[in-house]
């Protein structure tokens, strides 16, 4: 875990604006790595991130295995990234639930009463962001950068730790 220094707002900034995740656990064969879409709710005053889940889903299992999970936030128009490492937990939470529900979920269940409902909630340990420019700026960096022999600069990178 890194220190907690850096710049913990605008990750949690970047992930309010950047509604989905690409949620990566491992699943429970050697290395092998399993990696999902899903609505991401963060709820940063408590220092976490939440998502709807099946009581029966693989990944529910997979947490249950091995609980460090990767999160991966992409908004390639804005160029805009964000990886977050944490623990997570499958918990029952009747109010998280009624609280996170949207009408997209009445496409995996039937209400927000559905008893196979859960949530996935991860702490974040640690992140890292990368922010560039816009398209055409970031080109016209890339071939300034490759006129000149020079490993271009194409935005912010940070790496930021959590404090628990």
């Amino acid at each position: 875990m890194l220190d907690g220094t850096g710049d913990t707002d605008r990750v949690w900034t970047l992930i309010k604006e950047i509604p989905v995740a690409m949620v990566v656990t491992h699943d429970g064969h050697g290395q092998d790595m399993r990696a999902r879409p899903m609505a991401a709710h963060a709820a940063e005053e408590e220092g976490a991130i939440y998502f709807l889940t099946d009581v029966d889903s693989p990944k529910a299992s997979e947490v249950k295995g091995s609980d460090t999970i990767c999160l991966a936030f992409a908004d390639n128009k804005s160029r805009r990234y964000v990886s977050v490492t944490g623990q997570a937990d499958i918990i029952d939470d009747k109010d998280r639930i009624k609280k996170i529900w949207s009408i997209y979920d009445k496409a995996f269940w039937s209400d927000e009463n559905d008893p196979r409902i859960r949530i996935l909630r991860v702490m974040p340990e640690s992140a890292q962001f990368w922010e560039g420019a816009g398209t055409v700026v970031t080109a016209l960096k890339l071939i300034a950068a490759s006129v000149k022999g020079e490993r271009p600069q194409l935005g912010k990178n940070e790496k930021v730790g959590f404090d628990r």
